[in-house]
Parts: structure tokens; C-alpha cells; sequence
């Protein structure tokens, strides 16, 4: 789950595997895998940035193979 911000300054959390796309412009759009759009503040870079750190903390929780 990563932590975002709407426009209106509301914080929320998002289930980052959830995410389809992520597109800058200029407003950063998140498209789900069910087709609904969400816009954030935060840039493209960063919504991308904190999905990838969620990955890899789900991948350090996984027992070793």
C-alpha cells in the first residue's frame, strides 16, 4: 500500500498493485486495473518510486525459496 494525495489535499492509500498506468499531464492520473482514474499531486516519478519500494518489501517478506 503506498500513502498519495488527492488534489483536494485528502491523503489516502492505494493498493499499489492495483495500478495499471501512471501518466504526467500535467496532473498525475493513476489508472487502475479496473479502468477508474485517480489524480494526485504527487509526480509521476514518485508515485512510481514508492510503488517500487512497496514491491520490494513484499518480495523481503516472502519466506527464501
Amino acid at each position: 500500500m503506498i500513502v498519495l494525495t488527492r488534489l483536494n489535499g485528502k491523503g489516502f492509500v492505494l493498493n499499489a498493485e492495483l495500478i495499471r498506468t501512471v501518466e504526467e499531464n500535467p496532473d498525475t492520473t493513476i489508472t487502475l486495473v479496473s479502468g477508474d482514474h485517480i489524480v494526485v499531486k504527487e509526480p509521476m516519478a514518485e508515485v512510481v518510486s514508492r510503488s517500487v519500494e512497496y514491491g520490494r518489501l513484499l518480495r523481503r517478506l516472502l519466506p527464501p525459496s
